[in-house]
């Protein structure tokens, strides 16, 4: 799974990355947690930047608490889910990261992991997104991040991995034309493992209420 990450580069080397306006607002964060807001990019005409809150609520949900629960979905069955079928073909977008924490097994204990891109340059998560209205009246944007089986770096440290892409899937991601479930799935393989790279940090990271540098040191 994946169930936490950083976005510490300055929006505008973000938007920079990935061609779109620096219109948002966004400090470091060295350790966002699901039912938290995060970065993302969607398109409804053009590409742009937008907050989104982590742990998908379908529209179909009856409260807003199924969100913590659906915070991660299986590449390998994306299609087959009623909850993600359908947001597979039209609701899908960028999560930006540029590293994610994973927690190995050692002894009786679990040693938090860091893993970054190999340059340390940012990221996206496959995600899918859907719009919620609240009986009450608010509406929530949410997402969840695609997992998909683990390369050799990653399965060293767990079973799963989050779904990166490459650059080069960006446009096609995005893409509200493009439904084609075989095409959409095949993005979603293990990204090559001699791109990354893995390290210890400070089980400071296991509280999500800490969130600062001082967890990579």
């Amino acid at each position: 799974m994946c169930g936490r990450y950083t976005l510490i580069t300055d929006i505008r080397k973000i938007a920079e990355s990935f061609g779109v306006e620096p219109a948002l607002n966004a400090a470091p964060r060295y350790n966002i947690a699901p039912t938290q807001d995060i970065v993302a990019i969607l398109k409804n005409g053009n590409a742009h930047l937008t907050t989104l809150r982590w742990g998908l609520i379908p529209s179909w949900a009856k409260d807003e608490s199924i969100g913590s629960r659906m915070i991660n979905a299986r590449a390998e069955t994306l299609a087959e889910k009623p909850s993600f079928k359908n947001l597979l073909r039209r609701h899908r977008c960028l999560i930006v990261a540029d590293g994610f924490y994973e927690w190995k097994t050692e002894g009786r204990g679990k040693a938090p992991m860091y893993i970054t891109l190999a340059d340390e340059q940012p990221f996206a998560f496959a995600g899918l997104w859907d719009l919620w209205k609240s009986p009450e009246g608010p509406e929530i944007q949410s997402c969840t991040i695609i997992t998909t089986e683990p390369n050799e770096l990653m399965a060293s440290i767990h079973n799963r991995m989050p779904a990166i892409l490459r650059p080069g899937a960006y446009e096609d991601w995005l893409n509200p034309q493009l439904r084609d479930e075989q095409v959409l799935t095949h993005w979603l393989s293990p990204y090559p493992a001699e791109l990354m790279k893995a390290r210890p940090v400070s089980k400071l990271v296991n509280n999500p209420k800490n969130d600062s540098a001082a967890i990579l040191a």
